[in-house]
């Protein structure tokens, strides 16, 4: 009786110190230490089962992957940059890739959603080109299978670019100024869409991110973050559960999540994936946007209805809670649940500044580049 009793005492303590363990208070000091070392040594992240699939830890980068079907070259990415500049691209000549894809803007517009056509409105934030050659789909709803498959979708939608396809590259074949510079990309000078599409690709794809504070800590540099910025990173991986999305070198999973963000019964009403998929699980699903670089992206959101880090830390601390607005008229279907990782944080003040410091941590400067000067 007494050797049970010995047994199941230090069977409680052991799962006692295991916990202890889990979830044991560091101080600055010992974060930066254990953070700046080997990532195996990390404390172990926070994660949902739902989480753990292809689950890749947050760290450096690296370089950008091209394709073997469209590989690397100075001259193409030269071609790119000039096409993604040229407002010719558009059936009215005055907008181009970089109207909403700003490099002093983040490579965004800073609007909560994009002029396009005749000063329409789109309907969702214009996404950051940063780092899009690590997704897997793009675009919030995941219509795009590449690079190169995005680049289409812009020129031909009449909210956008309001351009025929074919006009397009007819109109770009005229101008002979981008003959040698296509002879020189492929080694002809026909131009069609698919060279077109392929040029931007290249160009859009060596826009990457690698050298925030963030990644020089994690390569060993232990001043290079705050002590905020290191309790935030403790946090983001830890209390605050933004691990459970926001993982990989991306600070993305390169999945599709509901945040109950679809705002079903009002006018920014959007559906998200299920556009695309016309599966109803996938109604309010949106892709997990990169945080790279986002303090120099905003507003947030696929809504742009954020206008600050803060505001978008205080939704995810309150459990994103979904309100529907003329409930009665919206049919149960498209009642999706939200994702069951979104729960309440209970965050004090204090973590909240401390993981928006950490986030600014991952951003970098706004680029200063000058526009090219575009063929005749």
């Amino acid at each position: 009786m007494l050797r049970t009793s010995l047994v199941l005492v230090g069977l409680f303590l052991f799962i006692l110190f295991t916990a202890f363990l889990q979830d044991k208070e560091y101080t600055a000091d010992q974060l930066r230490i254990i953070y700046s070392g080997d990532p195996a040594k990390w404390p172990k992240a926070h994660l949902d089962e739902e989480a753990k699939a292809g689950f890749r830890d947050i760290g450096y980068l690296g370089k950008a992957v091209y394709p073997a079907n469209n590989p690397f070259s100075e001259s193409k990415i030269k071609l790119g940059k000039l096409l993604f500049f040229d407002p010719r691209m558009s059936v009215s000549g005055q907008i181009a890739c970089a109207s909403c894809h700003d490099p002093e803007l983040g490579w965004g517009d800073g609007k909560r959603v994009a002029y396009g056509h005749d000063r329409k409105n789109g309907t969702r934030n214009a996404s950051t080109i940063l780092n899009t050659a690590f997704y897997k789909e793009l675009f919030w709803d995941g219509r795009a299978s590449s690079l190169e498959d995005q680049a289409q979708f812009p020129v031909q939608d009449q909210v956008e670019m309001n351009h025929n396809l074919g006009a397009m590259v007819k109109k770009i074949g005229l101008i002979k100024g981008y003959q040698p510079l296509f002879k020189s990309a492929f080694g002809t000078e026909e131009i069609n869409l698919e060279r077109i599409q392929q040029a931007i690709a290249t160009f859009e794809r060596g826009i990457v991110s690698t050298s925030s504070r963030f990644d020089a800590f994690v390569k060993g540099n232990r001043q290079a973050l705050q002590d905020d910025e290191v309790m935030g990173l403790h946090l983001f991986r830890t209390k605050a559960r933004c691990i459970n999305c926001h993982n990989s070198p991306l600070f993305s999973d390169n999945k599709f999540h509901n945040d109950g963000q679809a705002l079903l019964g009002t006018r920014m009403e959007d559906l998200g994936r299920y556009k695309v998929t016309k599966d109803l699980k996938d109604i309010g699903a949106f892709r997990t946007p990169s945080l790279r670089e986002t303090n120099i992206t905003g507003p947030w959101m696929h809504h742009g209805n954020f206008p600050s880090l803060r505001d978008v830390i205080e939704l995810y601390n309150l459990g994103n809670p979904v309100v529907f607005q003329r409930s009665s008229i919206i049919p149960d279907s498209l009642k999706t649940p939200k994702s069951p990782m979104l729960k309440k944080l209970n965050l004090t003040e204090t973590e909240k500044l401390q993981l928006e410091a950490f986030l600014k941590s991952i951003s970098t400067r706004v680029q200063k580049i000058i526009p090219p000067v575009l063929p005749e």
